[in-house]
């Protein structure tokens, strides 16, 4: 049985490609100023936690957060974690897609069963690669697992681990917090035993 008890979960921070605008899946882009001080940021909010395992996207902006928000700890790389690929929405903003593309759009924003993106990764295939991070994650022998990756990655894990979505998020360089209880079940936060700002 898995000794995982805990996994923080961060958003990598703003880029030069502009992700709080664009949907840049699997394209390699870089943090910029603003994403490098919004995962300051979450270190500052971090400062008294402890990680037995420091795990990481390997897209330059997650790894890159991940050595900012962990103060230069090793960081181990899992290729599962990569962001869904958007296809031909790949670098695009919400506008620009719907402009293109609107009777998929229109499904995308409805929930539409059976959506895909266009050109890009299967859904089901997605969530299958982030599950087989998971359990890399669970098999790793770490208690305490800080993760810096995506939004779709980090509420794909939420929504297994917790079998429903996240309260909400996570925005840039925003943090999301999952522990698992005596009962064996997990759940969002550490009930009320985080360091003040972990859970804003």
């Amino acid at each position: 049985m898995s000794v995982l008890r805990r996994i923080v979960m961060v958003r990598h921070g703003e880029t030069e490609g502009q992700s709080s605008v664009r949907f840049h899946g699997s394209a390699d882009v870089r943090l910029n100023d603003e994403g490098r001080a919004q995962l300051r940021e979450a270190a500052r909010k971090m400062k008294t936690e402890v990680f037995d395992l420091v795990a990481s996207s390997p897209l330059q902006r997650a790894w890159e957060g991940a050595r900012i928000v962990s103060g230069g700890a090793p960081v181990r790389l899992y290729p599962e974690f990569r962001e869904v690929h958007f296809g031909h929405w790949e670098g695009l903003t919400a506008e620009e897609i719907e402009a293109s593309d609107p009777v998929l759009y229109r499904d995308w924003q409805a929930g539409a069963a059976g959506f895909e993106y266009p050109g890009g990764e299967l859904r089901e295939a997605f969530r299958a690669r982030v599950a087989s991070g998971l359990d890399a994650l669970l098999a790793s022998g770490a208690k305490s697992v800080l993760l810096v990756s995506h939004k779709g990655v980090i509420r794909t894990i939420g929504e297994r681990l917790l079998d429903g979505p996240l309260s909400e998020g996570p925005e840039l360089g925003g943090i999301v917090s999952v522990s698992r209880g005596a009962d064996g079940r997990w759940h969002e936060g550490r009930r009320g035993s985080n360091p003040p700002g972990l859970e804003e």
